[in-house]
Formats: C-alpha cells, sequence, structure tokens
C-alpha cells in the first residue's frame, strides 16, 4: 500500500491528466515508439493514427489517479484490461519500458515546476503498484490458457478450413490448429486474437475479433467486419487484408481465447441478447451454445442492421429461431431497401428504442447482454435502466482500445 503523501501527490494530478492527459499520453506513445520500435509489433497501430489509444490511456491514467486510496475499486476494469494485454501477448518485462517512458513524458510534457522529483517519485511507485496487479491477474490467465486441456501459450497456428462471406460486410473464417491439436473449452462470449504482418507498415499487428460460434467444435470461428475508412480514420489494414487475402489452407496466427464479457452460465435466468452491426458475433456464440447445450433458459434475440445487405448470419438465426421454441428472434433495419421483405429478412423498420425494449425484451430478472458500438450500447443501457433493470444484470462488451470504459 503506498503511503499517504505519495497518494496525495498522485490524486492531486488528476485534474491535470484530464485537462492534458491526451497531449500526455501521445508524447508517451511518441516516445515510446521511437526508443522501443520493437513495441510497434503489440499496439494496434491503426489505433494509434485515429487517436483511439491516446484517448484510451489518458482516460485510464485519470481514472487510476482518482481512485489511487482505494484501487481495489477498479479491479474489474483491471480484469478486462489484463484479458485485452494477454490477448496481445503483453508480459511483465513490458512494464518497466512502459513505465520508464510514461514518468519521461511527465516530466518533459509538464516540465519541472509541475513535475518535480517529488511526483516523479510519487507515480514511480503508483505505476510499481498498478503494474504489480496487473501482472499478477495476467500471470494468473496467462497460465490457465497454457494449462487447460486444448490450450497454449503465444500464437499457435491455424489452418483456414473455410472462408464464407455473411454480409457484404462480413466474413467468417473457420480456423483449425495446423499442429491437428485439440482446442480448449472457451466461455461464449470471449475472443481471440490473430496476428497479420502488414508490408505498407513493415509490422505484424495484431487485432482482437470475438468468437462467433459455440465451443466445443472442431474449430473456432471468426467473423470480421471489413472496416471502411471514415471520416479522418483510415481503413482497417488488418481487416481489409483478411477479407481480400486470407484463403483456405493459409495458416493464421491465433491467441488463446481471453475475454471477461461471457454468459453467465451459472444462472437459470432468462437470457435477452441485444446486437448491433457485427457486434452480434460474441452473442452469437453465447445463443448457440445455449441452445445446443439444451438450456432451458427463455432467450430474446434483439439485432439491428443498417439494411439486408449487411445484415450478417441472417439463416443462421432464422433457421435456430425457427428450430427452438425458446428462441424470440426480432431485427430491426434501420434503412430498409426494396430488396428487403419485412416479417423475413426483419420484423421491425428503425432502431431498438424504448418502445421496442418494452414490447420484446423485458423479461423478469433476465440478464441482458449488449454488444455493438459504444453509443448504441450506452443507449440501450440506459433505456434499460429506465425500464428499471438493475445495473448488475446489465452486462456490456468493449471492443477496441477503450479497455477502461466501465459498464
Amino acid at each position: 500500500m503506498l503511503d499517504v503523501s505519495t497518494r496525495q501527490l498522485v490524486k492531486a494530478t488528476a485534474p491535470i491528466l484530464k485537462q492534458h492527459g491526451v497531449l500526455l499520453t501521445s508524447h508517451f506513445y511518441q516516445r515510446m515508439f521511437q526508443h522501443n520500435p520493437e513495441l510497434k509489433n503489440i499496439f494496434n497501430q491503426g489505433h494509434q493514427h485515429a487517436g483511439q489509444q491516446q484517448q484510451a490511456l489518458a482516460m485510464a491514467v485519470a481514472a487510476y489517479a482518482e481512485h489511487i486510496d482505494a484501487p481495489e475499486v477498479l479491479l474489474p476494469v483491471l480484469e478486462r484490461v489484463a484479458h485485452k494485454h494477454t490477448s496481445l501477448g503483453i508480459r511483465a518485462e513490458h512494464y518497466p519500458i512502459v513505465g520508464k517512458h510514461l514518468l519521461a513524458s511527465i516530466r518533459e510534457v509538464l516540465g519541472e515546476e509541475a513535475a518535480p522529483d517529488s511526483l516523479l517519485e510519487a507515480w514511480a511507485a503508483a505505476y510499481q503498484q498498478l503494474a504489480d496487479l496487473l501482472i499478477n491477474l495476467e500471470n494468473s490467465l496467462y497460465q490457465r490458457a497454457a494449462t487447460q486441456p486444448g490450450g497454449w501459450s503465444g500464437w499457435r497456428p491455424f489452418r483456414v478450413v473455410n472462408k464464407q462471406q455473411e454480409s457484404a460486410e462480413i466474413t467468417s473464417f473457420y480456423l483449425h490448429p495446423a499442429d491437428g491439436g485439440a482446442l480448449p473449452d472457451f466461455q461464449p462470449g470471449q475472443y481471440v486474437s490473430v496476428q497479420r504482418f502488414i508490408p505498407e507498415w513493415g509490422l505484424s499487428q495484431p487485432r482482437q475479433y470475438s468468437l462467433s460460434d459455440a465451443p466445443g467444435k472442431d474449430w473456432l470461428r471468426i467473423s470480421v467486419k471489413r472496416e471502411a475508412a471514415q471520416g479522418e480514420a483510415p481503413a482497417g489494414k488488418v481487416s481489409g487484408q483478411l477479407h481480400a487475402e486470407l484463403k483456405e489452407g493459409d495458416i493464421l496466427q491465433v491467441s488463446p481465447p481471453f475475454g471477461d464479457f461471457v454468459l453467465h452460465q451459472d444462472r437459470a435466468t432468462p437470457v435477452v441478447l441485444i446486437s448491433a452491426g457485427v457486434g452480434q458475433t460474441p452473442l452469437l456464440s453465447m445463443l448457440k451454445h445455449l441452445l445446443e447445450s439444451g438450456s432451458q433458459r427463455p432467450i430474446r434475440y434483439l439485432h439491428a442492421a443498417r439494411h439486408g445487405q449487411v445484415h450478417a448470419m441472417k439463416q443462421e438465426v432464422g433457421q435456430l429461431a425457427a428450430q427452438h421454441p425458446a428462441l424470440a428472434s426480432t431485427v430491426f433495419y434501420e434503412c430498409p431497401q426494396d430488396a428487403d421483405r419485412l416479417g423475413q429478412d426483419y420484423q421491425r423498420a428503425g432502431r431498438i428504442d424504448a418502445e421496442a425494449i418494452r414490447e420484446h425484451a423485458l423479461l423478469t430478472d433476465a440478464d441482458y447482454y449488449l454488444c455493438g458500438p459504444q453509443a448504441f450500447m450506452q443507449q440501450q443501457r440506459t433505456q434499460l435502466r429506465a425500464s428499471g433493470v438493475p445495473a448488475t444484470r446489465i452486462h456490456m462488451e468493449v471492443f477496441g482500445s477503450n479497455a477502461m470504459a466501465g459498464d
């Protein structure tokens, strides 16, 4: 536990970090990549170019400073970060490198007057406390992933045994271990990282994709959205390469499954799965596991798509709904097109609003799982809370670099 004076010094910097956090973290990443360019192979350079990683780290540092008196409050968030880190291969030896450049950046950005030696010493102690917490969590995850039946550590080569286009934007890849070995029994909702070399950058890049099929199969399935350019954000390098170049028979490097957004299998409550776009991938894993395991839990599946051309897994979910009376599926098209068939391809035009929630999703004592764009999830959470659903019954996935976002 840090002493009182150290905690006071760190906590006093929280307002400064909120004001200048992105400037500080941008400087930090530039400094670290200049001195340790090998780390570019671990960090998502697409998020770097878009500024997402800088923003996420700034929020994380400010949150840690605010809660320095009781860092255990952040434990659920740190567990989420630990899952992200282990999926990317971040190890204990990386923490001293990050700490060195973070402390140097505090001095270089804030200046010696605002960041005297006493403050840097306090932050060095605070950073070590945080690093120790994360290293312990991550070591436990690494050990569990490597020692479970079918498990492994680091990257493992998988062969693409099937490539299937699901919509105009999403393609599924069925992956089988190239070594012929077994697969672990992952939890529905978890994800894997995949690694690809990007020639334009001269870097290997990891990306995290949810597993979109139930566990217990001879394959792992990921369903990847091809990320188009949006505003200043460039098109996704890895997703574009997977769509355009990865063929059946090719080898893809894959991490073990990780992630804390998982189906609560110890409960008998009804399950409501609410998704938008590619956000349905982890929820589809949950749905298929429930149905294939013979669960008697009532299930509501609400999915939002812009229109039929981008509606992935349309036939797969439709067939499941026809075969299983416990499942009620409702699809919403925000902007239906002429070829879209109301009553067959989709059931409602428009968005999943409060009225739709009340009509299709409000089940007594249900657990609600949300996945999609951040704004979509926040809107659904707000609507559920306004309808009386306890916060403890609402579970949200967080894609991208913003692992510090809370529920």
